[in-house]
C-alpha cells in the first residue's frame, strides 16, 4: 500500500497558495501585554474587530525566500464579508483568486486555466492558517484560541497580536503569526515559517 505525503508537508505546499502574510518576524513579547487603560484588552479588541461587517482593502505582499536573492512581490485586493467570507484577488504578477467561504477554500488561476476547491477540515494545518486571519477579522477569540496561544501587546491606537500554533504539525510549518493594526483595522500580518522563509503583507483599507 502506497501512502500519501505526510500531513505536514502536504499542508506546507497548500499554505503557499494563501500568502496573506509575513514580515520580519518579531519574537513573542517577554513582558505582560500592555493595555490601553484598565478596560481595554484582547476581549475589547475582538469586539471592535467583530463589529466590522465588510471591508475592501488593497494589499502588497513581499515574500522573502532563502532560495531567492530578491523578494517576490504580489499586489491585489482583499475583501472581507462577515461572518467568515474572505476573497483575496492577486492582480500582479499573475491573476489569481482565493476564496474562503465557510469550510471551503477555492483557488482560481488563469495561469493554470482552472480552479481547485478544498474542504478545510480535511487539511487541519491549512484550516488553522486560514483561521488566524479570518477569526481575527471576525473577532472570534474562541476560534483563535482553539488553534493558537494568543498574546496581545500595545494599546487600542497601536496593537499587535502574537499567535503561536498549538498543534505540532502546524508548528512544523509556521512558528509565529504576528498581526498588527490600529483600533478596528488590521494593517499588517506577519508570518515566520519554521524553515526560515518569511513574508510581509501590508493592508490598506479603502472602504466598508
Amino acid at each position: 500500500m502506497t501512502s500519501g505525503p505526510a500531513p505536514g508537508r502536504r499542508a506546507e505546499r497548500l499554505l503557499v497558495v494563501l500568502a496573506i502574510v509575513l514580515a520580519p518576524a518579531a519574537g513573542a513579547p517577554d513582558s505582560e501585554p500592555q493595555q490601553d487603560g484598565a478596560g481595554w484588552g484582547v476581549q475589547q479588541l475582538m469586539r471592535e474587530l467583530g463589529a466590522v461587517k465588510r471591508s475592501q482593502s488593497r494589499f502588497v505582499e513581499r515574500k522573502y525566500l532563502k532560495v531567492l536573492k530578491a523578494p517576490l512581490e504580489l499586489r491585489g485586493t482583499l475583501t472581507y464579508v462577515a461572518p467568515g467570507n474572505l476573497v483575496k484577488r492577486t492582480l500582479s504578477p499573475k491573476p489569481e483568486t482565493l476564496t474562503v467561504e465557510g469550510d471551503r477554500l477555492t483557488l482560481e488561476s488563469t495561469a493554470r486555466n482552472g480552479s481547485r476547491t478544498l474542504r478545510l477540515r480535511d487539511y487541519p494545518v491549512l484550516w488553522a492558517f486560514v483561521e488566524s486571519i479570518r477569526s481575527t477579522l471576525s473577532g472570534d477569540i474562541a476560534a483563535l484560541e482553539r488553534f493558537y496561544r494568543v498574546e496581545l501587546e500595545g494599546g487600542r491606537a497601536r496593537w499587535r497580536l502574537y499567535l503561536v500554533p498549538r498543534d505540532p504539525d502546524m508548528r512544523a510549518v509556521i512558528s509565529l503569526i504576528n498581526i498588527g493594526g490600529s483600533r478596528d483595522r488590521v494593517e499588517r500580518i506577519e508570518v515566520q515559517e519554521t524553515r526560515g522563509d518569511r513574508s510581509v503583507t501590508t493592508i490598506v483599507e479603502e472602504s466598508r
